[in-house]
């Protein structure tokens, strides 16, 4: 009889685990991949050196399109690296996460920083064997300082993650990382999954370096996508080569080998290098613009609206922050150097509380704007204000994170 319950007990549990395995289905095959042979010695580099961040944390556990968002990471940097060309340029690869016993600081180098080799670089990338732990990134940016300083040249910075569960720690250091490298810093975000949050974090990663773009991982991993991502983030572009052709492969008037903005919309106006036209000069093209206009000196989002990132609000408080203090002070200096420039000063709240209370506290923070501005010198009739609630998210209201972020202040030139 006690035969029978112990082999009764093991079946029900065998079949509860395969159940379980079930559930989690097979992982789905990635697409096919043949590394495109760049020439190297038809390119010059972009960058002097690069160092790779791979999200290593318990998040990446998590499935997404068919397989464990770690996987499709680690993927999307084993082929970057069969595909990146070796040009003598220095490489690094660090990692963050992991549980306190493998890392006690969350972050560790797995490869570099040293000239760069794909077969070494390779091996460090296959240390990283599994996921878990909290997700520091802001440590392996702070580590990544220590790893940059003193290289000669610029340096671009690959993120690879899924932004999600990341401290607010996280832009502070990697404004604090650009501050101390400047214009020899690029910052490369690479997200995997759809987290909403995460993409917009990635996103102001990408604005405070300046010089990067933001790139969607399981949008990469075919030979083509990733042989473009490599050439537009580390290769200078090719060398001209002699050619009775003269090709425009994105038909927008100037020949590929004076591109310098390869795959230009059809129909979008270029200047002579290629370039889509960015009348205001704000960095976004007049025609991802939805705000022409902007004021030169204005920071904006990627939309080219003025806004004020360092701007927001505590919890129910309408009070201005002393860490928002030189961000209000970068206005009164463009408002002064544009006399005839009215702004419209927009606030909002995240969905904490009614409709009711949220738009009248959004009013009183536009209004806490305007007597800072006013006591600065600026006249009070080149300014209007509007309290929209929480009615204009600029993030998830589902995370901490994302409404801190939706209580905020913009502003809005008046035509």
């Amino acid at each position: 009889m006690k035969n029978f319950i112990s082999k009764s007990l093991f079946i029900a549990v065998a079949m509860v685990f395969m159940v379980g395995c079930a559930a989690q289905g097979p992982k789905k095959p990635f697409v096919a991949f043949a590394p495109n042979a760049l020439d190297g010695s038809q390119y010059s580099l972009k960058h002097d050196n690069f160092l790779v961040i791979l999200d290593g944390s318990s998040s990446m556990e998590e499935m997404f399109d068919g397989n464990p968002k770690f996987d499709i990471a680690k993927e999307f940097v084993g082929r970057m690296n069969q595909t990146l060309p070796e040009l003598g340029q220095i490489g690094g690869l660090r990692s963050f996460g992991h549980k306190p016993s493998v890392s006690p600081e969350q972050t560790k180098m797995l490869y570099g920083m040293e000239v760069y080799s794909t077969q070494v670089f390779a091996a460090g990338l296959a240390k990283l064997s599994g996921a878990g732990g909290n997700s520091p990134l802001y440590r392996a940016l702070a580590a990544s300082i220590g790893d940059i300083d003193g290289k000669s040249g610029t340096t671009a910075l690959v993120i690879v993650s899924d932004f999600k569960d990341l401290s607010p720690k996280t832009a502070v250091t990697a404004q604090a990382l650009k501050d101390k490298f400047g214009d020899t810093l690029c910052i490369y975000p690479v997200i995997v999954g759809d987290n909403k949050d995460g993409k917009a974090l990635m996103q102001t990663l990408s604005d405070i370096g300046g010089c990067g773009f933001v790139t969607d991982a399981s949008q990469t991993l075919s030979s083509a996508e990733m042989a473009n991502f490599v050439q537009n983030a580390f290769l200078a572009g090719s060398k001209p080569v002699a050619s009775a052709i003269v090709k425009d492969s994105d038909n927008d008037g100037v020949p590929d080998d004076r591109d310098k903005c390869p795959d230009t919309p059809p129909g979008v106006e270029v200047d002579a290098d290629g370039c889509p036209l960015d009348t205001d000069g704000d960095g976004v093209p007049d025609y991802l613009d939805k705000c022409p206009g902007t004021p030169i000196g204005a920071k904006v989002n990627p939309m080219g609206c003025w806004v004020l990132g360092d701007l927001l609000f505590d919890f129910d408080k309408s009070d201005i922050k002393p860490s928002g203090y030189a961000e209000l002070n970068n206005v009164v200096d463009i408002l002064s150097k544009n006399p005839n420039l009215r702004v419209d000063i927009q606030g909002h709240t995240d969905s904490k509380g009614s409709d009711a209370y949220n738009q009248a506290l959004s009013m009183r923070r536009a209004q806490s704007v305007k007597v800072y501005l006013a006591n600065k010198g600026i006249s009070a009739d080149r300014m209007k204000c509007e309290g929209y609630g929480e009615s204009m998210p600029a993030a998830s209201n589902d995370t901490e994170f994302g409404r801190s972020l939706n209580r905020r202040v913009q502003l809005m030139p008046i035509k």
